[in-house]
Formats: structure tokens, C-alpha cells, sequence
């Protein structure tokens, strides 16, 4: 437990350090954020706001990791994941910095890199001889999903990366979910070694946090955003807790789908049901202001959190992965 939080500690003291000169570097650069033209007004004044924050939580993390860890497969996978996510959104950022323009890596490419994640996670949880099934709590039933277990990864996978990839539009408010919603899986796994990989992950980014709090200094981008949908989903696939996912990432999904109600219902009925999707930006255009947007969601975050941690420790105990 006390390396844990040294894992945390130690990933948190190097973002918060290293982060001026960090950003600083990023802006010499001009590697700075383009806005897109239908967003609220408000966020005109972001443009140019230094991006790719995402490698300061990534390089953060793996060092408090890889100093601390027992090097289990569970604990590595989730650290190449997240790597592998955070390459995936930094080739995106740099696409938008390099081209001017909030339009990077091409919807068909990522989909293809996400497949060759989910083929690294699949390999290591067969190395680990996890079951193809899916346990469904309450009911206390483990489905049998066969071949089609493969084709949930990938949902898994890219709805988590998608998911805290959309949430990331108001300042402070990915960084907090995202922390509460690694903080909670990291507590599901205390006694094992993903909970190194998931403590340095918090650590890193509240040390991003630090600098990411209204007014922000620097976003994570889609290299931040994606580490941290790839490192929920490497968790929740590692430890056998896919479905639990829903609840600790239970904010990501209500961005994500509220994008694709927006989508469906112009599409069909040529009516909005949000003002502006996701839903956050909906609430940016009700006159919300960043902080309470911000604070809200850490709210509903951590009720959903709540929710899946009882979960766990009341119907998973038994169905634990190796170490």
C-alpha cells in the first residue's frame, strides 16, 4: 500500500515540476491548440493555448511506474496500452498543430491503431489465461461471449479512449474525472501491480491538473486524453471488471452519447436535442460557467465511482486475475 502512494507521490512531484519549463517548450514551439469555429464564443481566447500536455502525464507516470513496479504482464499491459493510446493521440495533435487547422489523424487510421492495440491487450490476456466471458453483477451470472469476447475489447478499448477524448473541452474537467475514475479502478486493484501503474497515472495527472485548472495553462490534447481512455480500459480488461467500466467511466459514456443522440436525432428527425454536443458544451451555452461545469461532472463522477467500487467488493472478490 505505502509504495502505491510512493507511486502516486513521486509521478505527481515530476508533473508539477517539470511543468513550467515543460510548457514552455510548447509554446517556444507553437504547439498550440486550434479551436473549432462551432464551439461557444468563449473559447476563441484558448487558441494558441499550448497542447499535447498529454506527454507530460504519460512521461510522469511510466517513470513513477517503472521505478516502483514488480513488472507483472496485468501491470505492463496497462502501461503499453496507455503508451500506445497516448502515440495514437499525439500523432492526431501534432497532425492539428502541424496543419493549422482542429482536424488531425484520420477517423479510418485510428480505428486501424486501436485494432492493433486491442490485438496487444488480447495476447496478454491470453498469456494470463483469462476467461472469454463477461461476469455480470447483481444478477451474479458470467456470460460465455466466445470469439465475439475479441470484438468487446475493441468497444471497450475505443469507447474508453472516444469516450474521455470528447470530455476534454472545459478546463480541469478531463483531468478530474479522469483522476477519480483511475483513482477508483486503482483501489479495486490495491493488491495487485496494476495498482502501481494506476497510482502513477493519478499522480501524473494531478500533476497535470496542477497547471490544467481554470485558466489553463496547457490541455492534454488527445495524446492525454487517449492515455487515460486507454488506461481505464486496459484496467477494467486486466482485472475482469469490463462492465464495472460503465460506472467508473460513467461520465465518458454520457459524452459519448450524447454525441450520438445529437448525430442520430439531426440525422433523422433535422432536430438538435442538445444546443451543441457533447454535453458539456451544451451546458457552456445555459450560461454555466467552466468551474461549475467542471465541478458538477467531478461530482457525477465520483457518484458513479462510488457506485461501481460497491459493486466490486461485493460481487467480484471471488473472480480476482492472477497476479
Amino acid at each position: 500500500m505505502a509504495k502505491v502512494l510512493v507511486a502516486a507521490l513521486v509521478a505527481m512531484i515530476i508533473g508539477i515540476l517539470s511543468g513550467p519549463t515543460f510548457i514552455a517548450y510548447l509554446r517556444k514551439n507553437e504547439f498550440g491548440q486550434h479551436i473549432r469555429e462551432e464551439l461557444p464564443q468563449h473559447h476563441v481566447e484558448k487558441q494558441g493555448t499550448p497542447t499535447m500536455g498529454g506527454l507530460l502525464i504519460v512521461a510522469a507516470a511510466a517513470i513513477a511506474f517503472l521505478a516502483l513496479s514488480t513488472f507483472t504482464v496485468p501491470a505492463l499491459t496497462v502501461l503499453g496500452t496507455t503508451l500506445a493510446c497516448a502515440g495514437i493521440g499525439f500523432l492526431d495533435d501534432y497532425m492539428k498543430v502541424h496543419h493549422r487547422r482542429s482536424l488531425g489523424l484520420r477517423g479510418r487510421w485510428k480505428i486501424l491503431l486501436l485494432i492493433g492495440v486491442t490485438i496487444f491487450v488480447a495476447l496478454a490476456a491470453e498469456h494470463q489465461g483469462l476467461s472469454h466471458s463477461v461476469f455480470i453483477p447483481i444478477v451474479d451470472v458470467s456470460v460465455p461471449l466466445g470469439p465475439a469476447w475479441y470484438v468487446l475489447l475493441f468497444l471497450i478499448i475505443g469507447g474508453a479512449v472516444n469516450g474521455v477524448n470528447l470530455a476534454d473541452g472545459v478546463d480541469g474537467l478531463a483531468a478530474g474525472t479522469g483522476i477519480i475514475a483511475l483513482g477508483t479502478f486503482t483501489a479495486m486493484a490495491v493488491t495487485i501491480d496494476i495498482a502501481f501503474i494506476g497510482a502513477a497515472l493519478v499522480g501524473a495527472v494531478i500533476g497535470f491538473l496542477w497547471f490544467n485548472a481554470f485558466p489553463a495553462e496547457v490541455f492534454m490534447g488527445d495524446t492525454g486524453a487517449m492515455a487515460i481512455g486507454g488506461a481505464l480500459a486496459a484496467m477494467a480488461i486486466m482485472m475482469k471488471v469490463e462492465l464495472l467500466l460503465l460506472f467508473v467511466g460513467g461520465i465518458f459514456a454520457i459524452e459519448a452519447i450524447s454525441v450520438m443522440l445529437q448525430v442520430i436525432s439531426f440525422k433523422y428527425w433535422g432536430r438538435r436535442i442538445f444546443l451543441i454536443a457533447p454535453i458539456h458544451h451544451h451546458f457552456e451555452m445555459k450560461a454555466w460557467s467552466s468551474t461549475k461545469i467542471m465541478v458538477r461532472f467531478w461530482i457525477v463522477t465520483a457518484l458513479f465511482c462510488a457506485a461501481g467500487f460497491a459493486l466490486f467488493y461485493k460481487y467480484y472478490p471471488n473472480i480476482r486475475p492472477p497476479h
